[in-house]
């Protein structure tokens, strides 16, 4: 397969470098039918989540196209669904560079991007481009700059401008990059936000005769406490999922790297114990309420099995895309299918 090989060229530069030329590059390779030649298989495992019908449980996590300029190719790579985003209302340039920092050591990836991207409207543009009629998520966030008593308007202002064209929209609380963002998770900040998306999502969906359903992404470091609350918020203003997790704070499993002491979220395999224990916790807590969308840590097919395992309906990832390619979608859906015998 050639995608060691496409790996070991895009190392060769900076991480960020080599995460936009390989985007910008990625509509032309599946075309070109080099997504084969890396790994990617189209598999069939049908399921249905939120009332809608993925061709298989394996997606793309947001954080990956920002701005939505390379759907279509990475859809080839095998996904069953594509998430783009975070997107806020404004442009925004996001946290001064370097902002991304491989651990390869460790299956490992610490970020500070900070939401950058070219604001909603633009994203809309470049999605008018593709021509993916799959299940596509649109992940929405605040600007840095919006205060948190006013962050409801930001996410609100997003949502009507996605509804339209998104399958389903996450609404992301969860990262570490945005200063005080992480506190709409918890209590009357999450609370006042659910009941606000609730109320437009009714809106929106007598609007547009089309029901989309609002998935929540939060955050893998909290206590067994603080998830089952947030469990509870979720039922209580009828959430359609909720996505566990986003990136961590913690520096556990990799102490050894150079890069350990660089501030911002991490991912990869060090994150994955933590995001199937809260996977575990809220699938006992939610008791089947709402489904949940299982992320972090995903390096091998056995690690999307076990985020299944643990109560998660569909499954995504991002780091181990950019370590192991396509074969590691090919191979997770194969271990999921395994799985359900």
């Amino acid at each position: 397969m050639l995608y060691p090989l496409a790996r070991s060229l895009m190392f060769r530069f900076d991480p960020e470098t080599s995460h936009e030329v390989a985007l910008h590059t990625m509509n032309i390779a599946s075309d070109l039918g080099f997504h084969k030649l890396m790994g990617a298989a189209e598999l069939s495992d049908p399921v249905e989540v939120m009332g809608l019908s993925f061709p298989n449980r394996v997606g793309l996590a947001a954080g990956l196209d920002k701005n939505g300029i390379a759907v279509d190719g990475l859809a080839a790579m095998g996904f069953g669904f594509v998430e783009v985003g975070t997107v806020t209302p404004r442009p925004q340039a996001g946290n001064p560079k370097p902002r991304l920092f491989r651990l390869p050591e460790q299956n490992a990836i610490i970020n500070r991007m900070g939401f950058n991207n070219d604001g909603v409207d633009h994203l809309l543009k470049n999605l008018q481009k593709s021509t993916y009629k799959g299940i596509l998520g649109i992940n929405i966030g605040k600007n840095k700059d919006t205060p948190n008593e006013k962050a409801n308007d930001d996410y609100l202002y997003c949502m009507r401008k996605v509804y339209d064209r998104a399958s389903y929209i996450t609404v992301n609380v969860s990262s570490p990059n945005t200063p005080g963002l992480r506190t709409l998770q918890y209590g009357e900040s999450l609370n006042s936000l659910l009941d606000a998306l609730k109320s437009e999502q009714v809106r929106q969906a007598k609007l547009h005769d089309r029901y989309v359903p609002i998935a929540v992404k939060i955050a893998p470091d909290m206590e067994e406490e603080e998830f089952e609350l947030v469990a509870s918020s979720l039922k209580a203003y009828e959430m359609d999922a909720v996505i566990a997790t986003n990136t961590t704070l913690s520096r556990e499993g990799v102490e050894g790297s150079p890069f350990a002491q660089e501030a911002g979220g991490l991912s990869g395999a060090p994150v994955r114990n933590k995001s199937t224990r809260a996977i575990r916790v809220l699938a006992n807590a939610l008791d089947g309420a709402l489904p949940i969308i299982g992320v972090g840590g995903i390096t091998e097919g056995f690690d999307a099995a076990e985020k299944i395992e643990a109560g998660a309906s569909l499954v995504q990832i991002y780091s181990g895309f950019i370590y192991h390619g396509p074969q590691l979608v090919t191979d997770s859906v194969r271990a999921i299918q395994a799985l359900k015998g």
